[in-house]
């Protein structure tokens, strides 16, 4: 795999507790599209060749029927799946624990199929724009040779705060801290939200809540790896599992792996600002927005009416 054509890892091993359903399956588009056909469709139009999702095995026969086949013929497409029981040699599994790892343990979960090439990783429920994927497929390429041997070159689509929330509730985001268009820090803050007088805080990852301005960069999981993060990926996924506070629910996230890397030297973190508006399901009550919303790129001639028509 070159960088020309670089494979897009999707994350779509989650039900989406709050919004109450397999949320990858909702029909948001004029001809049934959902968010994660629109992505990518995105992709493809940028350089991307092959696509994997990373599914639970549980919901692999309704998912590759209703999903998967719509891009046969118009890109490669290959599964992985999240088992929580795929872990480092020498742990198990907590007779406590039932729920996933978190989005640091999926993207591990799909080192196999992914193989050693260069990748980009997005969630399956959500809505980027094309310009996120078209400086992602730049980042890949750019990043092969940028760094010295052994520490990784790696990207980030950010995103304004204040354009990824819901009025509906509030959401969990990766908070960034940027100097000269590099990664700092990336920390999950979860209940992000607005205020009664449009005032937006967030509880912080040492569990306080605090004021945020809304101007932050956040990550919406959106990332660009070189070959050869998956050895880097598994050492920080031990770490996590040898110093696992709640075994019941404690999760590996991502993010928290990139700013490990970044703290410890191992990686150069290009964040890539987009200007396209990010969107989501995270509730129900979003839908009827996203739709039309997606309705109206569609009749600006963004997207044709019928995306794999």
């Amino acid at each position: 795999m070159t960088s020309e054509s670089p494979t897009l890892l999707v994350l779509a091993a989650g039900m989406g507790a709050r919004y109450g359903g397999l949320k990858q399956l909702e029909a948001v588009g004029p001809d049934g599209e959902t968010l994660m056909d629109y992505a990518i469709y995105d992709a493809v139009r940028a350089g991307f060749s092959r696509v994997v999702f990373l599914i639970r095995r549980d919901i692999a026969e309704v998912f590759e029927t209703q999903i998967g086949s719509r891009y046969a013929g118009r890109v490669e497409v290959s599964y992985a799946y999240q088992e929580l029981d795929d872990l480092p040699e020498g742990f198990a599994v907590p007779e406590e624990r039932e729920r996933p790892w978190g989005t640091g343990h999926a993207t591990w979960a799909a080192r196999e199929v992914v193989g050693d090439s260069p990748f980009a990783v997005i969630n399956a429920d959500d809505f980027y724009g094309a310009e996120t994927f078209s400086r992602l497929s730049e980042s890949l390429a750019e990043s092969e040779g940028a760094v010295p041997s052994g520490k990784l070159s790696c990207s980030m689509a950010g995103f304004r705060l204040s354009e990824t929330l819901s009025e509906h509730g509030n959401v969990s985001r990766g908070v960034c801290t940027t100097t000269d268009g590099f990664l700092n820090t990336v920390s999950e803050w979860t209940g992000i939200g607005r205020g009664s007088e449009g005032t937006v805080s967030g509880i912080s990852s040492e569990g306080q809540r605090r004021a945020l301005t809304g101007e932050e960069t956040a990550s919406m999981n959106v990332w660009g790896f070189p070959a050869g993060v998956f050895p880097f990926l598994e050492k920080s996924f031990v770490s996590f599992l040898n110093e696992v506070g709640d075994v019941t629910k404690d999760e590996f996230y991502l993010p928290s792996a990139v700013d490990d890397w970044i703290k410890q030297d191992l990686a150069s973190v290009r964040v890539r600002p987009t200007p396209c508006r990010w969107m989501g399901v995270t509730y129900k009550e979003d839908k009827p927005r996203v739709i039309e919303a997606l309705a109206a790129l569609v009749s600006e001639g963004a997207y044709p009416a019928k995306l794999w028509g």
